[in-house]
C-alpha cells in the first residue's frame, strides 16, 4: 500500500494538495464546501502531522490523496445517537479524506478508507466515525458502500460553510 504518516518535512507539499484539490474538484461548491485558508486549515493540518495523524497516499513521488486519522473523538461527536456506545479514546474519526481530482473515480478514496479501518482496528479501536456535509452525496455513498452506517445529524457552524447540516457515519461491525 501507497499510504504513509505525512511528516513536518511534507507539510508544505500537504497543504499545496490540499489547496490543488480545493480549487480543482468539480463541484466542490456543492459537495464539500471546501475554502482555502478557511477549510482544511493550514493550522489544522499542522495540527495532524504534529500528533502523527496525517496519512498521504503517493504516486511518483507525488500525494494523489490525504487524510488525517485519530485515534479519538471529540465532544462535537457526543450529540449523535451511535449504535455502539465507546468512550472516545476508543474511537478512530477520519477527517478531510481528500483525492486529487486527476486521480478520482480509480478507488484510492476506498483504500484510503480501507486502511484507516485497518489501522483503527490494529490499534485497538472498536470504532471508526466520521461526518461530512448532508450535500457531499459521492462521499455518502462511498462510506456506505464500505459499511458505514449514517447515524444522525447536527447543523453546526463552520468557517467554510457557515450554518450547515452535517451527516454522522459509523462503521457496521
Amino acid at each position: 500500500m501507497k499510504i504513509e504518516l505525512a511528516t513536518i518535512q511534507e507539510y508544505e507539499s500537504v497543504i499545496a494538495f490540499y489547496d490543488d484539490v480545493t480549487a480543482r474538484t468539480p463541484e466542490m461548491a456543492v459537495y464539500a464546501r471546501w475554502s482555502k485558508g478557511k477549510h482544511p486549515t493550514e493550522e489544522g493540518i499542522r495540527a495532524y502531522i504534529d500528533e502523527g495523524s496525517m496519512y498521504v497516499y503517493k504516486e511518483g513521488g507525488e500525494i494523489i490523496a490525504a487524510m488525517a486519522v485519530t485515534m479519538y473523538q471529540g465532544e462535537d461527536y457526543h450529540a449523535i445517537n451511535w449504535t455502539l456506545k465507546v468512550p472516545d479514546e476508543k474511537v478512530a474519526v477520519i477527517h478531510i479524506l481528500a483525492v486529487s481530482p486527476d486521480s478520482q473515480g480509480k478507488g484510492i478514496g476506498s483504500e484510503m478508507v480501507n486502511e484507516a479501518i485497518r489501522m483503527a482496528k490494529s490499534k485497538g479501536m472498536q470504532t471508526i466515525r466520521l461526518d461530512a456535509l448532508a450535500s457531499n452525496t459521492p462521499a455518502h455513498k462511498l462510506y456506505e458502500r464500505l459499511g458505514f452506517e449514517y447515524c444522525g445529524q447536527q447543523h453546526l457552524y463552520a468557517e467554510n460553510t457557515g450554518w450547515t447540516d452535517f451527516y454522522f457515519f459509523e462503521l457496521k461491525q
